[in-house]
């Protein structure tokens, strides 16, 4: 799905391209991707006289302005636009046209015809998906200390809370991935849990990020084009993202793969360290739940015994298991107490994020 960088590029593209033109008429192919107004014959009415005075972007939707309307359009995963003249052929997936009165033709194409269109008034009530949306990566008023207080309840994984948009309007997987490289921050870190100065590194690095990529047109990881029909340049420029098991450009490491929030999620394991592990992590639930301490001991996995087991001699820990006493315990409460500190001093450190 196209992103914050990639659908900036479209717009202002777009601005270029219409601003000024009058809407002759308006085709509608594809019914499904006129959601509002409900009969698309409406939709076409309404739009026809209409000038385009303006395109404007917020979050991923763009907002063409068409006083007294305006256009809201999703391009969903491969919805684009492109200006051809009347007479030129029309690539299939051409869902929506609009005929200018110069004769020339903006077009709507999707394959995979996800893509929406809602015409308002100009002065709204918007969309739902728009008007829940969350405040720009790049407003003034957003700084670490609005951010921290968008994450300070939400459990839930970084990386995850990044996604709602609803938190942040515009990001995506890519960049998502990418500020969190740049940041230093592992993706599983529960976002309630950054500081405050790690959510300075973090809206410092999204920025820094994004206008990376804006300046670049967009990534063309797999067929995104702007309004112009260019691919996009920053997909060369990627720390992690689509980079699985190729070296981190930072320390070497191979970059590793896995699932977040149901998406894929690159990270570098060396320059993101992962967050220490909850006290009421599964093991120790699922120990807990056959039988306590007790069980947990006998286990060699959970529980203060299992704990002191697994450090201890024998075969899976089971010599340490085994003596299962006061000193197994002691043994794994100053463990616990060594990996609290270093977890401490891993969670309250500030990465630097690069020019």
């Amino acid at each position: 799905m196209p992103e914050l960088p990639e659908v900036e590029n479209v717009r202002r593209n777009l601005e270029a391209l219409v601003t000024g033109k009058t809407i002759a008429r308006v085709e509608v192919r594809l019914a499904r991707i006129v959601r509002t107004p409900d009969d698309v014959g409406e939709f076409a009415l309404r739009l026809a006289g209409c000038t385009v005075t303006g395109v404007r972007r917020r979050g991923k939707y763009l907002l063409f302005d068409v006083p007294p309307h305006c256009l809201v359009s999703h391009l969903r995963m491969e919805g684009r636009y492109s200006l051809a003249q009347a007479e030129d052929p029309q690539p299939r997936h051409t869902h929506v046209v609009f005929h200018f009165t110069d004769g020339t033709q903006l077009r709507y194409q999707d394959v995979r015809q996800f893509g929406t269109m809602d015409l308002v008034p100009a002065g709204g009530p918007y969309p739902p998906g728009l008007q829940e949306l969350g405040p720009e990566p790049f407003d003034p008023a957003l700084d670490a200390v609005a951010l921290r207080a968008r994450l300070h309840h939400r459990r839930a994984p970084v990386k995850a809370v990044l996604l709602d948009q609803t938190c942040l309007a515009g990001l995506g997987n890519i960049y998502v991935d990418e500020s969190l490289f740049l940041a230093g921050i592992h993706p599983e870190r529960p976002a309630a849990s950054l500081t405050r100065a790690q959510c300075a590194a973090l809206l410092e690095a999204i920025r820094t990020v994004l206008a990376r990529a804006i300046e670049a047109g967009g990534s063309s990881v797999r067929s995104y084009v702007d309004g112009y029909g260019r691919n996009g340049g920053f997909q060369m420029q990627l720390n992690v993202y689509a980079r699985e098991g190729q070296p981190c450009r930072r320390c070497a490491t191979p970059i590793e793969k896995y699932r977040i929030a149901g998406r894929g999620t690159h990270v570098c394991p060396v320059c993101q360290p992962a967050p220490r592990r909850r006290r009421n992590d599964p093991a120790r639930s699922a120990a807990r739940s056959t039988g306590g301490r007790g069980a947990a001991r006998r286990a060699g996995t959970s529980g203060e015994g299992g704990i002191a087991g697994s450090a201890g001699p024998g075969p899976a820990g089971g010599g340490g298991a085994a003596a299962g006493g006061r000193r197994g315990r002691r043994t794994a409460e100053g463990a616990n107490g060594r990996g609290r500190a270093n977890a401490g001093m891993d969670g309250n450190r500030t990465w630097g994020v690069e020019a």
